[in-house]
């Protein structure tokens, strides 16, 4: 397996990229795509961009109540239940979807979890490790039927800049020897993420098909709702008064500005040559080193084959 590429394509995109910019010229009309998480943050931002296209969007939810009541108004959209944490709920759904489409062009691994307190789900998993990476894995792992039945299927994995906080904990994933860190086990899942990409985009090859992770960018977004005011406070990203920070104001995107990445990825020719890279800002990001404290760039844990 080969180690993706990671130089940049000097795309001319950039942090404040739109949508509609990323998705000018090309014709979408009639793809099909799963965007889990699609009902809020930036996976809504995706799915609004991809229906508005002609794609016909699948968004599976663990209370598609709550999810129809974000996605009114958006024709083209699908609902169906599905829990990344249960096993047999993602079997289930994938199972269904091949009965009723007879391929899936694109798949964007969008919904997470971050820095919640320690929860279990599945059978024993850390709840950030088992939702953000392996409910995905279950999920693509069964949908690779429909992929491979595409002219040139897509997988873009949700990644996060938080992968520099720790490369996968090989040794103990689920902190069931050492006390729960909740932005170790963040960090893990998202470097696990990347890794995921790395590896499926090898195995898609012979079906013409590619794979990418991303990260968005700083967005505010529900993805923040396990984070007092103080700790965001003491990150940098909110005053004293739960309101956005003027270092935040200049760096976070708008949540349609988080979803031009992975849009991009999904869909740019030209990454058709290309596969497994971790993208930012609408482009193949560099490789960092691995004390590099700049903001962007990926580890090299996060990109590397033989992991």
């Amino acid at each position: 397996m080969h180690a993706p590429r990671q130089t940049p394509l000097g795309t001319g995109f950039g942090p404040r990229t739109e949508p509609a910019e990323v998705l000018a010229g090309i014709d979408l009309r009639g793809r099909n795509a799963i965007v889990t998480g699609g009902y809020s943050g930036i996976g809504l931002e995706t799915v609004r961009a991809l229906a508005g296209a002609g794609v016909a969007v699948t968004v599976p939810a663990r209370s598609p109540e709550k999810a129809r009541a974000a996605l009114g108004g958006i024709d083209g959209v699908r609902l169906e239940t599905m829990d990344l944490g249960d096993l047999a709920s993602v079997r289930a759904f994938a199972e269904r979807y091949g009965e009723d489409h007879d391929r899936l062009d694109l798949l964007i691994n969008n919904a997470g979890i971050m820095a919640c307190p320690e929860t279990r789900v599945g059978p024993g998993w850390e709840a950030q490790f088992g939702v953000n990476h392996l409910g995905h894995f279950a999920l693509a792992k069964a949908l690779l039927p429909c992929l491979e039945a595409a002219e040139a299927p897509r997988v873009v994995a949700l990644s996060s800049i938080g992968h520099r906080l720790s490369d996968v904990r090989w040794d103990d994933p689920h902190f069931e020897r050492e006390p729960y860190d909740k932005w170790l086990a963040y960090g893990q899942a998202k470097t696990a993420n990347a890794l995921f990409a790395v590896g499926l985009d090898a195995r898609l090859r012979p079906a013409s098909g590619r794979a990418f992770s991303v990260h968005p960018g700083g967005i505010f977004t529900p993805l923040q709702r396990h984070l007092a005011t103080e700790e965001m406070a003491a990150l940098g990203w909110v005053d004293e008064h739960g309101e956005p920070s003027a270092a935040a104001r200049a760096a976070f995107k708008t949540p349609t500005q988080g979803a031009s990445t992975t849009l991009w990825a999904a869909t740019a020719p030209a990454l058709a040559d290309h596969g497994g890279e971790y993208c930012e800002d609408c482009d193949v990001a560099a490789l960092a080193e691995a004390g590099d404290r700049a903001p962007a760039g990926v580890r090299p844990w996060a990109v590397d084959p033989d992991s």
